[in-house]
């Protein structure tokens, strides 16, 4: 029997559909919820998923909880990204924006409570760390590849560094 594993990989332009989407639901979760299916910068749009998102599990949970969603988020992202890039046979899609999503939480679960502009400032740090990847990014993004777990959290890795990253910035900046 032939698994996702098995195949050959896709070109790095092949770009999911809400029908790949629903066809598992690691799919809806590493897309984000669909907003890993903008034409345009899916990496953004899923980061600003995720502030809408934690705008909104804000209203409803407290600190800890979300806390406890995180971790829960990031062993199922994990789970959902190993699943989603192996059906797409594709190392890294930039389609997959649930790791962003996992860092950005991060990013505001230990920044806030923050403003309105110091969340927007923690978004445009973590977007730069994400899409530029200078020194400690490039070296997660390219440490872990593959199918299967491995490079499922590799896929995760990067942005976790690029978290912290943002998350050094912000804590050199108030100490300043």
């Amino acid at each position: 029997m032939t698994t996702p594993f098995d195949l050959p990989l896709r070109p790095p332009s092949a770009r999911p559909s809400v029908r790949f989407m629903f066809q598992h639901p690691a799919h809806v979760v590493a897309l984000g919820f669909g907003s890993g299916l903008s034409p345009v910068a899916p990496g953004t749009a899923g980061t600003l998923w995720a502030w809408a998102a934690y705008i909104a599990l804000q209203n409803w949970l407290s600190a800890a909880a979300i806390g406890w969603v995180i971790a829960a988020s990031f062993a199922i992202g994990w789970w959902a990204c190993t699943v989603t890039a192996a059906n797409m046979r594709v190392l890294d899609p930039g389609n997959i924006v649930w790791d962003e999503v996992i860092a950005f939480w991060i990013v505001l679960w230990l920044v806030t409570p923050a403003g309105f502009w110091a969340q927007l400032v923690a978004f445009l740090l973590f977007r730069f760390f994400d899409a530029v990847k200078p020194g400690p990014v490039a070296w997660a993004d390219n440490r872990f590849h593959g199918f299967g777990w491995r490079g499922g959290f590799g896929i995760i890795f990067d942005d976790l560094v690029a978290a912290f990253c943002t998350l050094l910035v912000i804590a050199a900046w108030r100490s300043w």
